[in-house]
């Protein structure tokens, strides 16, 4: 047993080597060590055993996952290839629960080594992999990182629920008043050190003043709002004149009824020193003297600022979350609605070639088509229940023609001007969706000029270290800067929300920055947005730079030649009537032979009955029974001269699509055929004769 995880060690001569420096009375912290062979579990169990380790064995996944719902884990060791639910599995339940999402998952496998399986084990949450048969050292040694890791996280935990307790406990000892001044002297010298390192200040103030002077107990007012203590004390309403219009009658109507209730707590914005707005947690309590009269209000500032801000993070990634579900459950549909409209119009474009009237009305409906496809495609990469279709672009290439493009789209009465740095950097992102972001941007910058202004664009390179950036390094810098009314700090700050716009009923849906946004963030990039009323609007995107070689912006010239099929056998599998009729007549037309199926049942049993079959085309979503991809595994595993598209118009994130070729609904004919031939490119061709992208444009 010990060689399928070691070389031959012997277990006496390997401990000394693994065991760490024992802490005192150290944190327990449990293991749990899944493994559907006994012997595996017990091996690991010998190894990883140490004072103040609790191992925890779970011989399947489902017990694995009741463990999980149970208890705490510093770290989690989880086998690949178990029966039932597999490693991948078990480690999305895991990282789909809150309790357990940041439980380090080290996978343990035998088998499994290629990149591929390595990175999905790492994109299905795992940090780290560790292979059979297993070193124990390194085992031993990986393991301890996470459990000293989850030591350290837990003891500093406790020490914050300690410095919690002991201030409230200082509030508490106040409330009470010591009797001696050797214990008054104690308490706030405790409070200071407690204090000074929190963003607290205590204050009294008399309960015969009209209006509210603060007399600040400690320094630590002025590391908060840049004012001395003082400061409070030179106007009678230096304190409500700096209150937030907004709060401030409501404050003082709280403020009123405090002789009468005892104890408020108050929450409002407060203007500091640098003209800075920040949120504060006002709590004040009644003091009475020795006779129980009212003598002085005695309370505490507390600096909520980043409280405040995590709340409307929190309340941004909820909207992103409703946007993605109302997206992701209307997309399928709607996309398979849109096949049918564009294939239709991809085919009625071929009927009426020569007809100069009906030409035009079709090419609209169709630019008219494919919009509402971007729509959908950019709503999806923006919610991120669609990968971005990213390739190497070269932002100075493309500029120009989307300068020209903008120029059409703001009007005359809009100056645009258009900046490039020598050798910018490549970068790898969505061209459709950079493109429709910059455009996002200089539509927003025309509505915020009525009256006509300037537009500038500069394209530039930049170094972003880690305080912007969560992976440091180049960056390729695209700034938006417009002459227009631009927006005031509480507007500023929510630009990025879903859903939110100032602009009238109607003209606006709130989706367009938040769009930018999820872009720019979906691309590991960053944004940032400078703004003031009357002084117009900037917006820098910053994208990584890219190492390989830009893709040229040109379209592809492909020569008009006869359909290219050449009577090959094509399956058409798709549950929805009119999308499956409307790709059977583009196939045909590019001159397959066409065979159809509603279900993936069906088909795989035409591909058993069938040996002329060549190519299959199926939808990723069918109804019950196999669906596309179960088939493109049927078809690689039982069928593996068949090649295999899967076409789809929303890819749900725990849909696994590895190793064949996608193409996204609504295609249009000249899409299908590129992707036949690409993919026919890569295999022996099934005609000489294969060229045609755009045979049915021109047929």
């Amino acid at each position: 047993m010990m060689e399928r995880y070691g070389r031959g060690v012997p277990e006496a001569d390997l401990k000394p080597q693994i065991l760490g420096p024992v802490m005192s009375n150290p944190v327990p912290a449990k293991i749990l060590v899944v493994d559907d062979d006994p012997r595996n579990l017990t091996v690991v169990e010998e190894i990883l055993r140490a004072p103040g380790i609790e191992i925890v064995k779970a011989d399947s996944g489902e017990a694995a996952l009741r463990q999980v719902l149970q208890y705490d884990f510093a770290v989690i060791l989880l086998d690949v290839q178990m029966p039932r639910l597999d490693g991948y599995e078990v480690a999305g339940l895991i990282r789909n629960r809150p309790r357990s999402s940041r439980v380090p998952i080290l996978f343990l496998t035998a088998f499994n080594k290629e990149d591929m399986h390595v990175f999905r084990g790492y994109s299905a949450g795992a940090v780290d992999y560790v292979f059979k048969p297993i070193e124990p050292l390194i085992l031993k040694s990986k393991v301890d990182v996470f459990v000293d890791l989850y030591r350290k996280t837990e003891e500093i935990r406790r020490q914050g629920e300690e410095e919690r307790r002991l201030l409230m406990e200082n509030l508490r000892v106040r409330s009470e008043k010591l009797k001696t001044e050797q214990a008054l002297r104690r308490r706030e010298e405790h409070q200071s050190i407690v204090l000074e390192s929190l963003p607290i200040a205590l204050y009294t103030a008399s309960i015969h003043e009209d209006h509210r002077q603060l007399h600040f107990t400690n320094e630590s007012i002025e590391r908060i709002t840049g004012f001395p203590p003082k400061a409070f004390l030179d106007s009678p309403d230096f304190w409500s004149s700096r209150l937030h219009p907004d709060d401030r009658d409501r404050v003082l109507s709280q403020l009123h009824d405090l002789t009468d209730q005892g104890t408020i707590t108050l929450e409002y914005r407060w203007t500091c020193a640098d003209g800075s707005e920040r949120f504060f947690l006002d709590q004040t309590m009644l003091m009475h003297d020795d006779d129980g009269r009212p003598r002085e209000f005695f309370g505490m500032w507390f600096d909520i600022t980043e409280r405040k801000q995590m709340e409307q993070n929190l309340l941004h990634a909820s909207k992103l979350e409703a946007v993605g579900r109302l997206t992701g459950g209307i997309a399928h549909d709607f996309n398979n609605m849109l096949s049918v409209v564009i294939g239709n119009l991809d085919l009625l474009q071929r009927a009426i070639k020569g007809n100069a009237k009906a030409e035009p009305r079709v090419r609209m409906a169709m630019e008219g088509a494919q919009r509402c496809a971007d729509l959908t495609h950019r709503l999806l990469a923006f919610s991120r229940r669609q990968p971005l279709q990213v390739s190497v672009v070269d932002v100075g290439a493309l500029m120009p023609g989307l300068l020209e493009l903008m120029r059409r789209t703001l009007g005359e009465h809009i100056n645009i001007g258009l900046q490039v740095e020598d050798n910018i950097y490549p970068i790898e992102v969505d061209r459709a969706q950079l493109e429709a972001a910059l455009l996002n941007l200089a539509v927003n910058a025309r509505d915020a000029m009525p009256d006509g202004g300037d537009l500038s664009i500069t394209v530039a390179t930049q170094t972003l270290d880690e305080n912007k950036v969560e992976h440091p390094g180049d960056f390729v810098m695209i700034s938006v800067c417009d002459t227009g009314v631009g927006m005031p700090p509480e507007i500023l700050q929510r630009v990025f929300e879903p859903f939110f716009t100032t602009k009238e009923s109607g003209k606006g849906t709130g989706l367009g920055l938040s769009m930018v946004y999820g872009f720019v963030q979906q691309s590991h990039g960053h944004v940032e947005i400078d703004s003031a009323p009357n002084e117009g609007t900037t917006i820098r995107i910053f994208l990584p730079r890219a190492y390989g070689v830009a893709e040229s912006t040109s379209e592809k010239q492909v020569s008009d030649t006869a359909p290219f099929g050449a009577g090959q056998t094509v399956l058409v599998v798709e549950d929805n009537p009119a999308v499956r009729q409307v790709a059977i007549s583009t196939l045909c037309a590019l001159g397959f032979d066409v065979i159809e199926a509603e279900t993936g049942d069906a088909a795989a049993t035409l591909l058993k009955a069938n040996d002329r079959i060549r190519l299959v085309l199926s939808d990723v979503r069918m109804p019950g029974g196999i669906s596309g991809i179960d088939l493109a595994r049927l078809i690689k595993s039982e069928k593996p001269d068949v090649q295999i598209i899967l076409t789809t118009g929303y890819v749900d994130g725990e849909e696994t699509i590895e190793d064949v070729e996608l193409l996204y609904k609504p295609y249009r004919a000249t899409d299908l055929a590129e992707k036949i031939q690409t993919l026919l490119d890569k295999t022996q061709p099934i005609a000489k004769n294969v060229v045609p992208i755009r045979a049915l444009a021109s047929a």
